[in-house]
């Protein structure tokens, strides 16, 4: 595995502004009030025709959002304003930003950049040049949650980080592949971490995909790491994202005294990228991409040709 190499110093925590409103007019998931969620975890994983159509509408409008956010990031801007962003695209698809809130998440997105993992809080630290951010989005919309992340490169950026998103967008992708129906979920986490470690990174334990839908978190969880013992079985009608999280050194995480933000235990770099997936008889359908982007994944279509990764305000694409 590679050293923990960066060209960029430690993220330290900014200054976080007071909670964004969202319209009386929009409805809202069951915790937006309260903090916390209480729904009961759904006893069957499958979900109705009606609810998949849903969560495609919430999912095109997930990866519009996001589009919306990676045309903003360059060096100079802060989170805070990507944060503003996502918050009013999302109000403007009719939706509710499904993080604010959710256990006192203060915003409505995730900004991780470099050694952070995931569940970095929007701030006033300007992004700078050589900087990895990945993005969050997940919109509540019509009943249902669509859920999908990009990791971004800001400005100038080191090789091996370079390489590091690149083959954690491939890690996603391979992790797709290997879900069938019949199959088990820890054949999506022996995929990824296959390929990872060839290429000498490392994968997060921690932190697992999951299952999604009218509930933001349910079953299954998703490990992107081999388990033998996480032999849960996959059936058409599931739904729920895998999200693999990338490390250049060490995979394990520390949590900040925020008790949100998650890094890297040496501070190595660490990207990430995420869809929201149905599983059908004959394939599986990414549910967080637009009508006119590739299904790869579905009976009969070219596995080789994925979607493509959204720009930032320089054009980078990975």
């Amino acid at each position: 595995m590679r050293k923990a190499v960066s060209a960029t110093r430690p993220i330290r925590p900014g200054v976080v502004s007071p909670r964004r409103d969202v319209p009386t007019t929009i409805p809202r998931p069951e915790y937006a009030e309260r903090g916390y969620p209480i729904g009961q975890q759904p006893t069957d994983l499958r979900q109705s025709d009606r609810t998949i159509e849903g969560m495609r509408t919430a999912g095109q409008a997930a990866r519009r959002i996001l589009t919306k956010v990676a045309a903003e990031i360059r060096p100079g801007v802060t989170t805070e304003h990507l944060d503003e962003v996502a918050h009013e695209a999302t109000i403007s698809e009719g939706g509710y930003p499904s993080p604010l809130n959710y256990n006192g998440y203060p915003k409505s997105l995730c900004t991780s950049i470099n050694e952070v993992i995931c569940h970095g809080i929007p701030d006033s630290r300007p992004l700078e040049d050589g900087d990895i951010i990945n993005c969050d989005v997940t919109i509540f919309l019509d009943g249902v949650h669509g859920d999908t992340s990009e990791t971004f490169l800001v400005g100038d950026v080191n090789e091996v980080s370079k390489r590091l998103v690149s083959v954690t967008r491939e890690c996603l992708y391979h992790g797709i592949a290997a879900i069938r129906p019949g199959g088990l979920v820890n054949e999506i986490g022996q995929a990824i971490q296959t390929h990872a470690e060839r290429n000498g990174f490392g994968v997060v334990r921690e932190f697992v995909g999951h299952g999604t839908g009218p509930v933001f978190h349910m079953p299954p969880n998703v490990p992107h790491y081999f388990d033998p013992k996480h032999h849960f079985e996959i059936i058409p009608g599931m739904t729920f994202t895998i999200e693999p999280m990338i490390t250049v050194g060490n995979w394990r995480a520390q949590i900040w005294d925020d008790d949100w933000t998650a890094t890297t235990v040496d501070l190595g770099h660490t990207a990430q990228f995420e869809h929201t997936l149905v599983v059908h008889e004959d394939g599986v359908e990414i549910l967080t991409v637009l009508d006119n982007e590739p299904q790869p994944f579905l009976a009969g279509a070219d596995r080789s040709t994925w979607p493509d990764t959204l720009p930032t305000a320089e054009g980078i694409t990975v």
